[in-house]
């Protein structure tokens, strides 16, 4: 599997993206070259399994985890206080 080469720190960018409503599992293949199973693997082997089970319940069929699903319109939600995220580092305020 892929995910066995990733270091710790992209393991915890890759849970922090798929525990973030707003982000899609398109944008974490696209950063990391995972699929949606291969990131639902790693939450499962990372995290207890309560939390695995609740972030399960919470994403299952919620259309802004699925650029398909997506309204037409809206590519992106971006919050004013959100940090600016480039080639996986996040940038001090």
């Amino acid at each position: 599997m892929k995910s066995a080469t990733f270091t710790t720190d992209q393991i915890d960018r890759i849970i922090e993206m798929a525990w973030e409503d707003r982000t899609p599992f398109e944008a974490i293949k696209f950063q990391f070259g995972i699929s949606e199973q291969e990131t639902i693997e790693i939450m499962r082997r990372e995290m207890k399994p309560s939390s695995f089970k609740m972030w399960r319940q919470r994403v299952q069929g919620r259309s802004t985890k699925h650029a398909k699903l997506r309204v037409s319109g809206i590519d992106r939600f971006k919050c004013a206080l959100q940090r600016q995220i480039t080639h996986n580092k996040i940038s001090k305020r």
